[in-house]
């Protein structure tokens, strides 16, 4: 029965090849939290969040802050075995996600401190992180029969024309069937981009937009209507969170499905979107949303109102979150998309021994090994360390 006695938490800098640009940030490295739990019985786990300001209000300092003050041992106990283990960890409380009306502040902190814990009990009790999230399920037709391999999305960030062009180019000469391109970037012509990027890709591929609360309610209709002729599938949070609402009347007149990102970051938030009427599809992901369990939550809640999901990732994720978002998506079917698994696409060093990047067409095949299936590289991890903390509980 191993229990948690330690917590190391570690401010991490990890160097990006180049930096990407949205409407909301641009960033040429990303601060990620990696957390590393240490069992009783000798067993170690790591898991990782991206606290993110502009997306749920964390800093990595809010985040330390959230997670020296949590009794994990106490939260936790001493599990019989992973199933035990997996319901404790789902348990887990943040008090202020909790005091949160959102539920989202402390959400990259839980994400992983919940990932380092199963990540802990996977080798303490030889269980996989896929394990944990077909026992955490409450919905068993959401799961795949087994593992299953997984598709990812591409991704066009906004660049000069040559860029994207040959960004594009290499898309279509690697067989991806989704592409996402960020729009309403300052001083960017929206509908020349996705004509020219249209035209690369030909019709085949589904290519899908993300605005980044890049425009306001009056003039969403407008740039959208002169962005279908080049058929994008869906538009990602076309208008700032405070203004979210106003989808609901829009949303029927765009003739593109929305889908929420910023706005969905909390189980609150994912019931204010059915409440609403304001999404047709929800952007889960696992650090903004508290981790793995939480983010199945969202996921199933999105099947029984008929919302479609798309299971994103934070630009410069390392390979944890990797590994993460890897196993979930391996195990949950009907995902309408799955971003992730570009560490060395994106990372100019990853703090992962094993390399989750995917494949050819964007195929990844699922992740074995007890919990999340990759090794940490020590010394990578202590070279983009900033910072750490540490926290006893024996």
């Amino acid at each position: 029965m191993p229990a948690p006695i330690r917590l190391d938490l570690f401010h991490v800098a990890l160097p990006l090849r180049k930096s990407i640009r949205h409407a909301s940030h641009e960033r040429a490295a990303s601060d990620s939290l990696v957390a590393r739990v240490t069992l009783d019985d000798g067993s170690v786990g790591f898991g990782e969040g991206v606290p993110r300001s502009y997306v749920t209000g964390e800093t990595i300092a809010t985040a330390f802050e959230a997670l020296t003050a949590l009794d994990v041992a106490a939260q936790v106990g001493k599990p019989g075995d992973f199933a035990a283990a997996v319901g404790r960890i789902a348990d887990i409380r943040v008090p202020s996600i909790d005091d949160d009306p959102r539920g989202m502040f402390g959400n990259a902190a839980r994400a992983a401190l919940e990932i380092a814990l199963v990540d802990a009990y996977g080798h303490a009790f030889g269980e996989s992180a896929g394990r944990a999230i077909r026992l955490a399920s409450r919905v068993p037709e959401l799961l795949t029969p087994t593992a299953a391999w997984v598709r990812y999305s591409g991704a066009i960030t906004a660049e000069s024309p040559g860029k994207e062009i040959r960004s594009a180019g290499k898309m279509w000469l690697n067989n991806f069937r989704h592409v996402k391109l960020k729009v309403g970037v300052a001083g960017q012509d929206d509908v020349k981009r996705l004509r020219r990027i249209r035209a690369v890709l030909g019709r085949r591929i589904d290519v899908r937009l993300d605005a980044n609360e890049a425009w306001s309610p009056d003039e969403v209709v407008e740039r959208i209507a002169a962005l279908r002729p080049s058929r994008p599938s869906t538009i990602e949070q076309p208008v700032p969170h405070a203004q979210v609402e106003s989808l609901a009347e829009m949303r029927p007149r765009l003739g593109v499905p929305v889908m929420l990102d910023e706005s969905l970051c909390g189980f609150p938030d994912a019931v204010r979107a059915v409440e609403t009427g304001t999404a047709d599809l929800f952007n889960v992901r696992i650090s903004k949303c508290g981790g793995l369990i939480p983010s199945l939550r969202l996921i199933e809640l999105a099947h029984r109102h008929g919302i479609g999901v798309q299971l994103g990732c934070h630009p410069g994720e390392s390979g944890l979150l990797s590994a993460a978002g890897r196993h979930l998506a391996s195990n949950v079917r009907g995902l309408r998309y799955v971003e992730g698994s570009y560490d060395r696409h994106i990372l100019g060093r990853n703090i992962t021994r094993d390399d989750p990047t995917f494949g050819f067409g964007g195929w990844a095949a699922p992740i074995k090994g007890p919990g999340l299936g990759v090794r940490i590289d020590d010394e990578a991890l202590d070279a983009m360390t900033v910072d750490r903390r540490e926290v006893r509980y024996d």
